[in-house]
C-alpha cells in the first residue's frame, strides 16, 4: 500500500486516522506540525501529505506551499474543521487534492485517501 504522512495537531485526530490508515494496509507516521512534517519528508520518501490546515510552527497552506515546490510529485490532500480554511485552500487549486471536512468518519477519510491514490496511479 501507501507511505502516508499525517500532519495534524489534535493527538486524537492523529491517531484515529494513523489507526483508520493501518487498518486499511498502509503506512503511516503522524507528528505535530507542519515544521515536523518537513522534516519527515526530508528523511525519506511519501506517497501522500495529509495535513491539518491550522496547525502550530507552521500551517498547513504553508505547508502544502514548501512541499509543491520541493516535492512536485507528492499528492497533498487537506483537512479542516473552518469553512473559511476550506476555501483558502480550495484556493490553492491545483497544489492540493482535496479538502476534507471535519469531523469525518472512518469511511470519509479512508475514502479520501484512496481517491487520492487512485489518482497519482492514473498519471503514473
Amino acid at each position: 500500500m501507501a507511505k502516508i504522512l499525517i500532519a495534524e495537531d489534535e493527538i486524537a485526530v492523529r491517531t484515529f486516522i494513523c489507526r483508520a490508515l493501518k487498518l486499511r494496509g498502509h503506512d503511516t507516521l503522524g507528528v505535530a506540525d507542519g515544521g515536523a512534517a518537513i522534516v519527515e519528508l526530508e528523511k525519506g520518501q511519501y506517497d501522500l501529505l495529509l495535513t491539518d490546515i491550522i496547525m502550530p510552527v507552521m500551517d498547513g497552506i504553508s505547508l502544502a506551499l514548501k512541499v509543491t515546490a520541493e516535492y512536485p510529485t507528492l499528492p497533498i490532500l487537506m483537512m479542516t474543521g473552518f469553512v473559511h480554511e476550506r476555501q483558502r485552500a480550495h484556493n490553492m487549486g491545483s497544489l492540493i487534492h482535496n479538502v476534507i471536512s471535519k469531523p469525518f468518519s472512518l469511511d470519509e477519510i479512508c475514502l479520501a485517501v484512496d481517491n487520492v491514490l487512485n489518482a497519482k496511479h492514473q498519471i503514473h
